[in-house]
């Protein structure tokens, strides 16, 4: 299991879902939490819940360059240091592509793709001056694998695995790692839409949906020093679901 012992994670969109569960499971291996979230009630919220002396909340709009650098000065002030972000703060629109507007494609744009590239940019001054940082980026299998009425989604996954990769080769001599991961089906508010979980995942390989839980694993693998000479790399959590049917 990751050990995970003092330290210092901020993990974006964490006020629920699949951020939650991340940390909530970052906790548990010792780790101390920044939940980041656009409202800061649903931050303290979390915080609330989890060990309170492990968790500390924090607003932060991933589109917002300047809640970036404040976010990163409380963070400095708080703990000195940063030792892993998380950036799994994401918006889904599912809308064929005749149907999607300017608007949808660029919050798409702005959250999914512009959030993760500021809040890399932010980071690399506290990760460089010790010559040491994790940067873990949920993305998804639409990356590579997408889906119908999700064009744009797809889209803005795909540069950032593009970006991810590029961030990779530049900051690995500063001893920072950025890596990937590529969810399939999880059963989140996001995923389901409230709709309950679609049959369809009886069909693939593992014959159902993912768990939050198991998406934090990979996290935390990431983030720790198990995954020491992990760079640039990709892990697929999808049940199988991009290898095809298991129906026969």
């Amino acid at each position: 299991m990751p050990d995970l012992e003092n330290q210092i994670i901020l993990i974006t969109g964490a006020n629920r879902g699949q951020g939650r569960a991340i940390a909530e499971h970052l906790v548990t291996l010792g780790a101390t939490v920044v939940v980041a979230a656009r409202s800061y009630e649903s931050a303290k919220k979390v915080c609330d819940e989890l060990d309170e002396e492990r968790a500390y909340p924090i607003q932060l709009d991933v589109t917002k360059e300047d809640h970036w650098q404040a976010a990163m000065v409380k963070v400095k002030e708080q703990f000195g240091k940063l030792d892993a972000l998380v950036n799994n703060a994401g918006v889904l629109k599912r809308k064929s592509f005749q149907e999607i507007t300017v608007e949808d494609y660029q919050e798409l744009i702005n959250v999914n793709q512009l959030g993760v590239f500021l809040g890399m940019q932010a980071v690399l001054p506290l990760m460089e001056k010790r010559q040491k940082g994790s940067i873990i980026n949920n993305v998804s299998i639409s990356a590579f694998a997408p889906i119908g009425h999700s064009s744009a989604y797809a889209a803005t996954k795909a540069a950032v695995v593009a970006m991810s990769k590029a961030a990779a080769i530049e900051m690995g001599p500063k001893g920072i790692r950025v890596n990937m991961i590529h969810p399939g089906g999880v059963e989140t508010e996001m995923a389901t839409q409230g709709q309950g979980v679609p049959k369809f995942y009886e069909s693939i390989p593992l014959g159902r949906i993912g768990q939050p839980i198991e998406i934090a694993r990979a996290v935390a693998f990431l983030a720790s020093e198990e995954s020491s000479y992990c760079t640039g790399t990709e892990i697929v959590v999808d049940g199988g679901m991009t290898l095809g049917s298991a129906s026969v």
